[in-house]
């Protein structure tokens, strides 16, 4: 495909048609920089007087995509120019190819113009006064400084104001993104977090409604279905309590419920009752001091949530629940009777998500976290173990 060449700048434009208008008046009206009879001028036709401001004007239109080449053409032009009558166009637009070729080429020829143009202003200042020894000689110095080195000392001073203001912009949308980053990971943690406590907060109780349903359903005894629906009615009020507590948390100010306080481990003998009364088989060993809080309800909710596997999935048998504080950490561990398969199959439904929001909890913590079928003296047994550090110096 052929390559679009670039258009010219409408300022660049604009620029080169006044430059041209410029030239052309004072040329019509016949005001030059040098007279006829000065030694400079080899050509006093005014008609040459037009070639350098052609080659100047020219070069206006590529000031911001060719730089360094229209540097180089206006020099050529300023020096055809020089020893003519002269143009102050020329002169003029010749100062902007140097003030253009600083801003918008690369950084080396930026640099390069510049030294350039400084050190031609030392020299044009220095040899004449040496050469002649007459304060005029300063003059030359002064045009030269004027023409070539002040036009790069303004084009050097706006593109370091240029990149300095680029700069800014790109650190403001790096922070901006960042910002994003870090609001999405916080919006994924929470979700995460609220995932986590919507299922150890009700699955437990939804799945001693489903099992004492199931129960009512299959037996034909109007006690045991009268019981398996108190049961029911029990595990439905615990729920809809803690769904309204939920609510509450995410409501916050709402005002509508007030958040309950997070369960510690005080609380795991009334979760044992609760999975008793279920129909599990427990043993409780628990012996902590005080812990950190985000540690009694990693915990907790471990504990928790094993129960509610047990009473789906395990097999007949007893349940234990051990807790050991050592000195620097918390080891939880639930046992459960594992026989494979059930030969009735799962007494609830199971999403896997109660394993995942475990390993979160652990992981959250800087902890470790284990879930699989073990061999034991009493036969296969399905054993959740996690372990919480302790730093030194938390407290509860």
């Amino acid at each position: 495909m052929p390559v679009r060449r670039p258009r010219p700048h409408r300022d660049d434009v604009r620029i080169a048609l006044a430059g041209l208008l410029g030239g052309l008046v004072l040329w019509t009206t016949g005001v030059h920089t040098r007279s006829a009879t000065d030694p400079i001028v080899l050509w006093s036709d005014p008609w040459v007087i037009l070639l350098p401001l052609a080659a100047t004007v020219a070069c206006e239109l590529l000031r911001r995509t060719r730089p360094r080449t229209v540097l180089l053409i206006g020099v050529a032009a300023l020096t055809l120019d020089s020893v003519t009558r002269g143009n102050l166009a020329t002169v003029v637009m010749f100062t902007d190819l140097v003030y253009a070729a600083v801003l918008y080429g690369p950084p080396a020829t930026a640099r390069r113009v510049l030294w350039i143009s400084g050190l031609l202003t030392v020299l044009g200042t220095v040899v004449p006064v040496a050469l002649w020894r007459e304060p005029e000689a300063l003059l030359i110095g002064v045009v030269i400084g004027a023409v070539a080195f002040m036009p790069g000392a303004t084009g050097w001073v706006v593109r370091n104001h240029r990149d300095a203001a680029e700069s800014a912009r790109l650190r403001a949308e790096q922070t901006a993104l960042l910002a994003e980053i870090d609001r999405t990971q916080a919006v994924t943690a929470e979700r995460a977090r609220m995932a986590r406590e919507l299922h150890d907060l009700v699955a437990n109780h939804l799945s001693a409604i489903a099992i004492h349903s199931t129960a009512a359903l299959s037996l034909d005894d109007p006690d045991t279905s009268k019981e398996a629906l108190g049961v029911i009615r029990e595990n439905s009020v615990e729920g809809l309590a803690e769904m309204r507590r939920l609510i509450g948390i995410l409501r916050d100010s709402s005002g509508d419920t007030e958040p309950a306080a997070a369960p510690t481990l005080d609380g795991l003998g009334a979760l044992v009752d609760h999975a008793r009364a279920n129909g599990l088989d427990v043993a409780l060993d628990c012996a902590h001091a005080a812990l950190p809080t985000p540690v009694e309800l990693a915990a907790y909710r471990i504990v928790q949530e094993s129960l509610t596997n047990a009473l789906k999935h395990a097999s007949p048998g007893p349940v234990t629940v051990s807790l050991v504080q050592r000195e620097h950490a918390l080891d939880v561990r639930v046992t459960s009777p594992f026989g494979g398969v059930r030969d009735d199959g799962p007494r609830a439904p199971g999403s896997g998500a109660g394993l995942i929001g475990m390993r979160e909890r652990v992981v959250l913590l800087q902890g470790t976290f284990g879930a699989g079928p073990e061999d034991g003296e009493d036969g296969k047994a399905w054993v959740v173990r996690a372990t919480f550090p302790i730093t030194e110096g938390e407290s509860a």
